[in-house]
């Protein structure tokens, strides 16, 4: 086996790890603000943040099926940038007040940054195996 061989397969698992573990997690946390936090309660939060309501409703719904499609494998680089999006707005409206650090209290902007940043990188590579 060549050594490109290798770095195409460890590039294609590296995507495939990043697109299953990322989509799980934009899963999570929209069926969170579906289930726990409730449509209505989603919707409140982005009222008190000066956002319309109807702002909560479509970000929920991004990430459910944003997450349904990059653990599928569907339209994987898009997703992934409307994905980034969706966190530099979290990282913006959401938690840029209170600072840096993700541990600081409503959490910082750090951690939505960073998820951003894995999209793009996730952008980049595409899919990856098993798409």
């Amino acid at each position: 086996m060549s050594d490109t061989t290798v770095d195409t397969n460890s590039s294609d698992l590296a995507a495939l790890i990043l697109r299953v573990s990322t989509g799980g997690l934009f899963l999570i946390h929209g069926l969170t603000k579906l289930f726990v936090f409730t449509p209505a309660g989603t919707a409140g939060y982005f009222q008190s943040l000066g956002l319309p309501g109807a702002l909560g409703y479509l970000t929920m719904t991004v990430e459910i099926l944003g997450g349904l499609a990059l653990i599928l494998g569907v339209a994987t680089r898009a997703v992934s940038l409307v994905m980034a999006l969706v966190l530099l707005g979290a990282a913006w409206f959401g938690h840029v007040a209170n600072g840096f650090g993700f541990g600081n209290p409503g959490g910082g902007w750090e951690y939505p940054v960073f998820w951003a940043i894995v999209m793009v990188a996730l952008a980049a590579l595409g899919g990856g195996a098993s798409r």
